[in-house]
């Protein structure tokens, strides 16, 4: 793992563990609000291990945040409007390789639009709870390669260039069936 990577995981290690004080929960509030045991939310905290995409996914949507709501207070730095490819915030899914970098909005910002650049792998598959979902609309628009997203019961294939707008909260599955990396745009409005 990267310095930089090393840093996201220690920010998101007391991120995690703010909210969830913030809110008055204790460990096992958190444990059954996201369906993720007690003794991994509390070595993600301690930063003994680091998160993944599904995870996050988890906790975010029992602590009633977006994944890059999460990611981003993680994350927060000063810089004004103008955030540079190098300052955006970067973290790799160490379960899959998926690596997802917060495009915007600048930290500080009261835009209520996220926009995450996500690679995928080749062969990888990310799931997310409906929880993930609540309370956010979602665009993804495929840059590279073929994306499957599976939302619910339905199945959707995406070539570069397609868009799909997300419809009601559901389980969702992004997964690259293809032999190379898949890359694509998620655009979140917070409702």
């Amino acid at each position: 793992m990267t310095a930089p990577a090393r840093t996201v995981d220690a920010h998101l290690a007391m991120r995690i563990r703010l909210e969830r004080e913030q809110r008055g929960w204790s460990l096992a509030d958190l444990a059954q609000r996201s369906g993720v045991s007690r003794a991994m939310i509390n070595k993600v905290e301690r930063g003994e291990s680091s998160p993944t995409a599904a995870l996050l996914g988890r906790l975010s949507g029992a602590l009633g945040l977006t994944m890059s709501t999460l990611l981003a207070r993680a994350e927060a730095a000063s810089g004004g409007r103008l955030v540079r490819k190098a300052d955006q915030p970067l973290w790799q899914d160490p379960a899959t390789g998926y690596v997802r970098r917060q495009v915007a909005p600048a930290a500080g910002s009261d835009l209520s639009l996220d926009l995450v650049h996500v690679e995928l792998p080749a062969g990888a598959s990310v799931a997310f709870p409906a929880a993930a979902f609540t309370f956010v609309r979602q665009i993804v628009v495929v840059l590279q390669g073929r994306l499957t997203f599976l939302e619910g019961e339905a199945t959707h294939r995406l070539l570069e260039g397609d868009c799909l707008e997300l419809g009601p909260p559901a389980d969702c599955t992004f997964r690259n069936d293809s032999g190379r990396t898949c890359t694509y745009l998620v655009g979140v409005i917070r409702q």
